[in-house]
């Protein structure tokens, strides 16, 4: 796995890593250094740390808490891409302590992760939002919203493994209009059943992960594409421009045109 460090600042720190390993490697026990949010640009991957385990889709958040022992496997594909928003103690004791640190890892949350993107995009050198600014926001948000993300008991490696594969279908066809029963047929199993099982595995619905994968992807756009946000917004798979809008604010507490203006203000000066 590569680490390339892209900010340090006193109280936040950003890595970015990229793994290449896949189903054939055999994983080794690591070590978390720092309290970190960890941001999954791409890729799926297992997350077993504290005798928990988690599977880890594009959107989710994996949470580390220094001297917490942790495996990390890719029984479901090669390789994984994150940005990981590491945090100093002194944070930590500033937002209420370590006692949200210990959940493991959260599901793609909406208000997590385009604030994520957002983060991403000022790496890159366009917004005159501060990164590190960023990165303490979203640890902010990620406290205020932890309580919310209680996990189920964890069903079996057969239905994690048809989750994982439905959230990557749903992923790489979110631009489509996909109905529940299109993304049950793809795994296998009835609505009813695939719905349980993907909200199990997860943490969220399976129409709730296709808006979110939607929005990573909006973020994106309406940071590199000079279109109109109408067409990024059918581009995306939404059908209706009011309810993208509506969506993208909820979720990043800002208009998509705010957004916009914001990646793109330092690009015009």
């Amino acid at each position: 796995m590569s680490a390339t460090i892209v900010l340090q600042r006193e109280h936040v720190k950003i890595v970015v890593y990229c793994c290449t390993v896949g189903p054939g490697d055999k994983p080794g026990v690591e070590v978390h250094d720092a309290y970190s949010l960890s941001y999954v640009d791409a890729g799926t991957f297992g997350y077993h740390p504290d005798g928990k385990s988690f599977d880890l889709v594009a959107g989710a958040m994996l949470v580390g808490r220094p001297g917490c022992e942790y495996v990390a496997t890719h029984d479901h594909g090669y390789g994984d891409h994150c940005v990981s928003f590491q945090f100093s103690p002194e944070l930590i004791d500033t937002l209420g302590g370590e006692v949200a640190w210990r959940i493991g890892a959260v599901p793609p949350l909406a208000k997590l992760l385009v604030l994520a993107e957002l983060a991403r995009t000022a790496l890159a050198g366009d917004s005159d939002v501060g990164a590190d600014e960023l990165g303490i926001q979203l640890a902010e948000r990620f406290v205020g919203l932890v309580t919310q993300t209680a996990r189920r008991v964890r069903p079996g490696s057969r239905d994690r493994r048809r989750a994982v594969g439905a959230a990557a279908w749903l992923d790489a066809h979110a631009s489509e209009d996909i109905a529940l029963d299109d993304a049950a047929r793809e795994a296998g199993l009835s609505a009813f059943h695939f719905l349980r099982v993907f909200r199990d595995v997860l943490g969220l619905t399976p129409h709730q992960y296709l808006v979110r994968a939607r929005l990573r992807r909006a973020a994106r756009l309406l940071a590199d594409d000079a279109r109109p946000i109408t067409d990024i917004a059918y581009d995306v798979g939404f059908g209706d421009l009011s309810n993208f809008v509506r969506t993208f604010r909820a979720a990043a507490g800002m208009s998509p045109r705010t957004y916009r203006a914001h990646v793109r203000r330092r690009r015009r000066c």
